[in-house]
């Protein structure tokens, strides 16, 4: 699914919440600046992911479910990279049910699922995975900032 809502119903405030009365856990990364934002992001969701329980996964559902993560990680980053001069930073955030990527950028552009989708084409299947991976996603703006948040959610394995 996707949205243009600033954040998923039912979720707390969107970034600068601290998430302490709700028992969400909130990590965040500044990638401004830095070199090799992808697998740097991708590192620190991995370690929130041990903190959090998630990984070492028991089973064959819980090890997909971590990778899901990883991999949306990724497509996020990258196309901040790829589209809006790099990401600015990356929270991730959990509670018992659902994991939340924002990736901030100084982006202008807004990001969509290429269309029609073609999977034998090379390039332009970020925002599908993520689509296809996530509860619901979509994008923050805030007036009079430049940039915007793309954020995603994802489900807790059973």
């Amino acid at each position: 699914m996707s949205t243009t809502r600033p954040y998923s119903p039912g979720s707390p405030e969107p970034s600068g919440a601290s998430g302490a009365s709700s028992g969400r856990q909130v990590r965040t990364l500044s990638l401004g600046g830095q070199s090799g934002v992808v697998p740097l992001a991708r590192d620190f969701a991995r370690q929130a992911l041990y903190a959090w329980g998630w990984l070492p996964a028991a089973t064959a559902d819980q090890r997909a479910a971590a990778e899901d993560v990883l991999l949306v990680v990724s497509e996020l980053v990258t196309n901040a990279c790829l589209h809006a001069e790099g990401p600015e930073t990356m929270e991730i955030s959990c509670d018992n049910k659902v994991i939340r990527v924002e990736v901030s950028d100084r982006g202008t552009g807004q990001p969509a699922p290429r269309t029609p989708h073609r999977a034998g084409r090379p390039g332009g299947h970020g925002m599908f995975i993520v689509q296809r991976l996530c509860l619901d996603w979509g994008v923050v703006r805030t007036p009079g900032v430049a940039g915007k948040t793309v954020w995603a959610e994802l489900g807790a394995p059973a």
